[in-house]
């Protein structure tokens, strides 16, 4: 399971957006109530296209000459084969793209899959995300030690636009706690260092920069865009969501001109997101205890869960904070913190005719794949699915088992250790990145008790129905 991370100073900057922010000029983000979520028509696209721009186009304008690439990281070769990856690219490993700039300096950088790709049972899933990745690690440390193998003038300003752009915004990219990622604190600290109007780069900040504490994410599977009508956990990112996608690029996007360049295409890439579906179960199934278990998520989760199947139809409905009772820090800060990012996206090329809409709740996910998609909530704070619909058996501080952890086919999720301590009992800051610790701000397992009024059995019932979404 575990993914190669020599690269994660590049992938780091490639995270999907998390937040966002709404309108078309410097009016204030219009908040919103949880219910229901009104649907947004996307802008068509092409998915054959949308597939090759994806593996093979850099939304990232920026990166490392690629002789010093080559030199700093022994140049190593893919891991998993990805079928259209054609010149250099088919060369990379899967979360890097080479292109060349425009001063003639072949480049390599991040792409989308670094957090949106993951591998699973052997292959690689596009669209599964990275609960592996590791981003605790100092990135400009790295981006120095790589200038050294630069050569040329051009190839030197190259590497220092990138590393300055790095630098910038590196306490916003790190995590000390592997899997979480940090993407919502990335991409303010991105827009605070960017005029508004014309997307102009700035060394200093021109706004106050978010806070560096960071409120971690589980990346969320890709499977399920073609059915959210909002982006993100608490229901921001209405609209048109390629706006929200290309967020990523900012770390690089210099001009208007740039970043409608990459709009373009970029709506056919969305286009092949939404025609992706969830990898089936690989594992036996009981179809007579599944049958059972579809029953009971017919009266108890499908209100807010929706249907699957030949009916299928999924509600899109923002649940209110203290029904659903998880972690309110990423749903507080966005609804009363981020005032100044709303005014900077309202008034850039990526806030005309958005529409955001924070709010004091969380949306209940599509369940396609749930089965491939611990850690779970919005933080990634339970470890297995018998975990989420059994609010007594969380562990309140845990790790993985190991770096490549197995499959638990019993409790839907990967093998993990219940630890008696956090991350205290441990000295080395290797081991404590493992330790996820629900006692601190924005980590709290807590809420979703749904599945405490039902038996054991019933929830043993219901997890092999989950199985088969």
């Amino acid at each position: 399971m575990r993914t190669d991370h020599r690269l994660t100073i590049v992938a780091v900057l490639t995270m999907l957006v998390l937040s966002g922010c709404d309108g078309n000029g410097p009016a204030e983000a219009t908040k919103a109530e949880p219910g229901v979520i009104p649907a947004t028509a996307q802008r068509p696209g092409d998915p054959a296209a949308g597939y090759h721009a994806l593996i093979n186009r850099a939304v990232v304008t920026c990166g490392l000459p690629y002789r010093a690439y080559a030199a700093s990281t022994g140049n190593p070769a893919p891991e998993f084969d990805l079928p259209g990856r054609v010149g250099r690219n088919a060369d990379l490993p899967y979360a890097v793209t080479a292109f060349t700039a425009d001063s003639g300096v072949e480049l390599v950088t991040s792409n989308c899959l670094g957090c949106h790709a993951a591998p699973l049972n052997g292959e690689l899933v596009i669209g599964l995300g990275n609960e592996f990745l590791d981003l605790t690690g100092d990135p400009v440390m790295a981006v120095e030690a790589a200038g050294a193998f630069v050569e040329s003038d051009a190839e030197a300003v190259e590497w220092q636009r990138w590393a300055d752009r790095i630098s910038a915004v590196a306490p916003w990219a790190m995590t000390d706690t592997v899997g979480a990622n940090p993407a919502v604190a990335l991409t303010a600290a991105l827009m605070a260092h960017r005029d508004p109007k014309t997307l102009a780069w700035s060394d200093e900040p021109l706004m106050e920069p978010p806070p560096v504490d960071m409120m971690p994410v589980s990346v969320p599977p890709w499977w399920n865009v073609g059915k959210k009508h909002a982006m993100f956990y608490n229901g921001e990112g209405r609209g048109d969501h390629v706006r929200y996608m290309i967020l990523a690029s900012t770390t690089c996007t210099d001009s208007v001109a740039e970043a409608r360049e990459i709009d373009a295409w970029f709506k056919d890439v969305r286009a092949y997101l939404a025609t992706l579906r969830a990898p089936a179960y690989p594992y036996p199934i009981d179809p007579k205890l599944a049958a059972t278990g579809a029953e009971l998520f017919k009266s108890e989760c499908k209100k807010c869960h929706g249907s699957y199947g030949d009916n299928a139809r999924y509600p899109n409905k923002l649940v209110a904070l203290d029904k659903v009772g998880t972690d309110p820090v990423l749903a507080e800060k966005s609804y009363y913190d981020g005032e100044r990012f709303v005014r900077w996206f309202n008034a850039s090329f990526y806030g005309d005719g958005q529409s955001s809409q924070p709010a004091l709740g969380y949306v209940a996910p599509p369940l396609d794949g749930v089965w491939a998609t611990a850690p779970y909530l919005h933080n990634g704070s339970v470890p297995t699915l018998a975990a989420l619909l059994n609010t007594e058996s969380r562990p309140r501080h845990w790790r993985f088992d190991g770096d490549d952890p197995a499959y638990n086919q019993t409790e839907l999720g990967w093998t993990y250790l219940r630890l008696s301590q956090g991350r205290e009992q441990f000295a080395s800051l290797d081991e404590q990145k493992w330790v996820y610790d629900t006692t601190r701000p924005g980590f709290d397992n807590q809420g979703h008790d749904f599945g405490d009024v039902l038996s054991d059995d019933e929830r043993g019932a219901l997890l092999e129905y989950l199985k088969t979404l």
